[in-house]
């Protein structure tokens, strides 16, 4: 309802205890009760989304895959290699940066970051290809070629490793 003032402003008149109309049982319990049916089916939804999404990033995965011996390092890296079989991923890098092993191991990465990582071959041959790892899951790829191989955290790749192969 519109009303003018005697000095020629206009109010707007709200009617009283509107917002008591609203909540009473007549009308606001139906509107209670369609909220809330709302609010519960948006928490089931997001409960399942958030089951489904930690499923697939659930990763202790074991490849073993041919390797071409005629791939080359990309890697600029100054790092020495290190002979060891496991690699460490924290603070957005992989630890040691470069190892060398021998033919037929394998090797496992262990992400201990806080954030989710990749390890992703570089080489265009077939390597190691995690998929998401989350914080303290695992990976492990056998080499079965000898040579030099990158790979790479497909989330951050400024993150990069090398793998070098020997007899």
């Amino acid at each position: 309802m519109i009303e003018e003032s005697p000095f020629g402003a206009i109010f707007l008149y709200h009617p009283p205890n509107i917002s008591a109309t609203l909540l009473s049982s007549k009308h606001g319990g139906t509107m209670n009760k369609k909220v809330m049916s709302v609010v519960i089916v948006v928490v089931v939804l997001g409960l399942v989304g958030g089951v489904w999404a930690a499923s697939r990033h659930k990763n202790n995965n074991t490849n073993t895959m041919d390797m071409s011996s005629n791939s080359q390092s990309n890697s600029s890296s100054s790092s020495t290699a290190t002979a060891t079989n496991k690699v460490t991923i924290d603070n957005f890098a992989f630890s040691p940066a470069t190892i060398t092993i021998k033919k037929g191991t394998t090797v496992t990465w262990t992400n201990k970051d806080s954030a989710m990582h990749t390890v992703t071959e570089s080489d265009n041959s077939t390597g190691p290809d995690s998929g998401d790892l989350a914080t303290g899951k695992s990976y492990s790829f056998t080499y079965s070629q000898t040579g030099t191989f990158t790979y790479h955290c497909s989330i951050h790749p400024s993150m990069v490793g090398t793998v070098k192969v020997t007899d």
